[in-house]
């Protein structure tokens, strides 16, 4: 009975090993390959997946940075803009909500990677509170791993509020990778995390203006 005992051990300590094998190839199967999302072009689609996002990966509702240069504060900042225009400054990182006599509610960014960065005047059209996701066909193609549509959610790239910006396919959206803050990885679109655009969601109605730079202007 001894070696039928030691045979059945090893083939249970093997039988094990493969399962944790196959169980570690799907786990990077549900990676997107930041590689392969860098090779096309910029999407036409209104969903898009930015770069190094991990649909599924869960980050709380009340994510916030808070301490450090991108925790959110009450800042000094002088501007010719009105009070409750949201002024973005793509190579600081920050986002600014002017509040008159030269403060500034600021949030810390990210931006859009190399190539990806733009400047320009619009207007908030549209809100959403954990909006969905749905990849367009043409990233489908190149990561056919990715899912065809993700509900709104704690594991969904676009976090936990979406703010649209006029007719582009821009948003300032959450984030279920509040670490990516003040890096240039996404596609033109600029996040915060969960807590801070939940903050940022509340304090600016549809139809706000955005200022968006590339830096600070004296």
């Amino acid at each position: 009975m001894v070696p039928n005992l030691r045979v059945f051990h090893h083939e249970a300590v093997s039988a094990g090993r493969a399962l944790a094998a196959a169980i570690g190839l799907l786990l990077l199967a549900c990676r997107p390959d930041p590689a392969a999302a860098q090779a096309g072009a910029l999407p036409p689609a209104d969903e898009m997946l930015q770069i190094d996002d991990e649909p599924g990966r869960v980050s709380t509702e009340e994510a916030v940075i808070s301490e450090g240069p991108y925790a959110r504060q009450m800042v000094f900042f002088r501007s010719s803009e009105p009070p409750g225009t949201l002024v973005i400054h793509t190579s600081e990182r920050f986002a600014y909500l002017i509040q008159g006599n030269n403060r500034a509610m600021r949030y810390g960014i990210g931006v859009g990677r190399e190539g990806f960065q733009w400047s320009g005047l619009v207007r908030v059209s549209r809100k959403a509170e954990w909006p969905d996701w749905r990849p367009p066909p043409e990233m489908i193609a190149r990561q056919p791993y990715l899912p065809r549509f993700m509900a709104g959610g704690p594991g969904n790239p676009m976090g936990a509020r979406a703010l649209y910006l006029g007719s582009t396919v821009f948003r300032i959206h959450g984030t279920n990778q509040p670490e990516t803050i003040g890096h240039a990885i996404s596609s033109g679109c600029f996040r915060l995390a969960n807590g801070d655009i939940i903050d940022l969601y509340e304090r600016v109605p549809v139809g706000t203006k955005v200022v968006v730079r590339h830096g600070a202007s004296l």
